[in-house]
C-alpha cells in the first residue's frame, strides 16, 4: 500500500489542519515535539500506521489510532444523570 492512501475519514486537528492520507499523518507525527512523540498513545498510532502502510491493512487502523492518540489526556463530559426508574409490581 502506498503513503498516498486517504485514510478511512479526514482527520481535522486542532490547529485547523486536515489530515487527509496516510503521508499527512506520517509528517504530523513527525513533526511532534519529542515528549509527546514518546507517549504511548502516539507511538501505538505510529505502529497502526506502519502495519497499514507495510501489511496492505485496513486505513480504518490507523484513523483509530491518531483519533485516540489526539484525544488522549483530555476530560470526557459526564454522561447526564438519569432518573431511577420506577418500580412497579406485576398483577397476576
Amino acid at each position: 500500500m502506498s503513503w498516498e492512501q486517504e485514510l478511512f475519514e479526514p482527520i481535522e486537528l486542532p490547529d485547523g489542519r486536515v489530515l487527509r492520507t496516510l503521508r499527512d499523518a506520517g509528517h504530523f507525527i513527525q513533526d511532534l515535539p519529542k515528549a509527546t512523540h514518546d507517549r504511548p498513545e502516539w507511538l501505538a498510532a505510529v505502529k497502526a500506521l506502519l502495519l497499514v502502510v507495510e501489511c496492505n491493512g485496513d486505513t480504518l487502523l490507523a484513523y483509530i489510532g491518531i483519533k485516540r492518540a489526539l484525544g488522549a489526556g483530555k476530560q470526557l463530559e459526564p454522561a447526564p444523570r438519569r432518573k431511577r426508574a420506577k418500580k412497579h409490581s406485576i398483577i397476576r
